[in-house]
């Protein structure tokens, strides 16, 4: 396996810009409406995501995609705009060394939903990981 094509590498990238994210959210916010934000936030996450499928090559016909395929990117399309409103108002209320070990929490819940609802096994290392994540995001919140 090439070293660009290895999971770790963008989850460590994931990582690297949602640090970034809440550092420029935080800035970002300040003066305007949280929703203004994240619905440019939104159109700039589009743009980037275009201009990388056209670059790529990657674009494909709606037709061609099936439609259980369609139905969870809506889903997870739902979500993650939920999620980015409820993360830009927290930012713009709270401060990010707050806000952001509260959003981290969703490690912890992922890893859950993807026992619970994928079938995804449940090591010891990763329980105890994720209950680490949640002690830690107490600890920062709390302290």
């Amino acid at each position: 396996m090439h070293l660009r094509e290895h999971w770790m590498i963008y989850a460590l990238g994931s990582a690297l810009f949602a640090a970034l994210t809440a550092l420029f959210g935080k800035l970002g916010v300040a003066g305007i409406p949280s929703n203004l934000a994240t619905f440019i936030r939104t159109l700039v996450v589009l743009g980037v995501s275009a201009a990388i499928i056209a670059w790529r090559s990657e674009w494909r016909a709606p037709a061609t995609i099936e439609m259980k395929t369609w139905v969870f990117l809506v889903l997870s399309g739902i979500a993650t705009g939920l999620s980015w409103l409820c993360y830009y108002r927290a930012l713009q209320l709270g401060p990010v060394s707050k806000v952001a070990p509260i959003d981290k929490l969703s490690v912890a819940l992922a890893i859950l939903l993807g026992v619970v609802f994928l079938g995804e096994s449940l090591s010891w290392p990763l329980a105890i990981g994720g209950g680490l994540i949640v002690l830690g995001s107490i600890v920062m919140i709390v302290f």
